[in-house]
């Protein structure tokens, strides 16, 4: 199936900086196998806990979102880690855990999503690698941080080109927001100020190890709530403010994030790799077997493990907006 966005869907991500496109990426062929090859990254992580005496059963009996949920609470930690297709900012260690499997690689080059990406960058399709998989977990049976505050909760207010370095400022880069599961309110789907990305970058001011946008700095009271159905797509541009919601459920969130941009222009994070996902000029340069990938990442994890972190933010908790 080809599906391109029409001239009223352009104009819409245009004028609001969201658009939400549904019946993208097919549930039965890419999103299943995805959670089937997630279900052993969560039977690996089980056994290792196990191993450590962190937990003290498998919870083998569980379907997948009570199974995490039950070894989170056990082991008193999230490990967001242990599932990402990315790498920390800091602290890479030659065992730092990550997963690049090829459902997840599967899902990145869904030739029905790269469709929908094309009508919005072109058909020079690079796959940035600021990307992030998410379970976010009730937070009633979260573990919480020393301060009290919820592990993995709801995600703070920010642009997403005010999470990588100045050197993508010029970058043309779209989000592609992922429901793995139904997004509702109450599971803690996106939030976002329609708009926002007319109004410039804001001030992101270093909070609890990531960064975030004061609420004073922008019109949080002018944001809506996106609630989606699995197998659609939230695009947003760069500097659409957004954040999440708290979860509210029984269940997890599960959600992928997914950034794209034109062949040649900078990442923001050039550390870490990305790959030509699609290229009408070129196909012989797009990447088409995952195992490269996963080996591109390995590669990526052990020089940074031998070196000093390189710097991902620009921002300084010295910034008079941050008093």
């Amino acid at each position: 199936m080809i599906l391109t966005l029409s001239n009223e869907q352009l104009s819409h991500l245009d004028n609001e900086g969201y658009l939400v496109v549904e019946d993208v990426v097919d549930p039965t062929t890419v999103l299943d196998p995805l959670i089937k090859e997630y279900e052993s990254v969560l039977d690996n992580l089980a056994h290792e806990l196990f191993l450590k005496e962190e937990i003290k059963e498998l919870y083998q009996d569980f379907e997948f979102s009570d199974r995490l949920t039950k070894i989170y609470m056990e082991s008193g930690k999230v490990h967001p880690q242990y599932f990402d297709f990315s790498l920390p900012q800091q602290g890479i260690q030659y065992d730092t855990p990550m997963w690049h499997g090829p459902a997840v690689f599967n899902v990145l080059t869904c030739p029905e999503l790269l469709n929908v990406v094309e009508s919005v960058i072109g058909a020079e399709i690079y796959s940035n690698p600021v990307q992030y998989v998410r379970f976010k977990p009730p937070e009633k049976y979260s573990p919480l941080n020393e301060d009290g505050t919820v592990q993995l909760g709801a995600t703070r207010w920010h642009q997403d080109n005010g999470v990588v370095n100045e050197d993508a400022d010029e970058t043309d880069m779209l989000t592609v927001w992922v429901p793995v599961w139904d997004a509702s309110e109450v599971n803690g789907c996106l939030h976002l100020v329609p708009k926002s990305h007319k109004e410039g970058l804001n001030v992101h001011c270093p909070t609890a190890g990531t960064v975030a946008i004061p609420d004073k700095l922008f019109r949080v009271e002018d944001a809506i709530s996106v609630p989606m159905k699995r197998g659609s797509v939230l695009l947003m541009h760069r500097l659409t403010c957004h954040g999440s919601l708290p979860n509210k459920s029984d269940r997890i969130r599960w959600s992928l994030d997914l950034r794209y941009n034109p062949i040649g222009q900078s990442s923001g994070r050039m550390a870490f790799p990305g790959f030509n996902a699609k290229s009408v000029s070129n196909p012989e340069s797009v990447l088409q077997n995952p195992a490269i990938w996963d080996s591109m990442w390995k590669n990526a994890r052990q020089t940074l493990a031998a070196k000093q972190d390189p710097n991902y933010n620009r921002w300084s908790s010295d910034n008079p907006a941050c008093a």
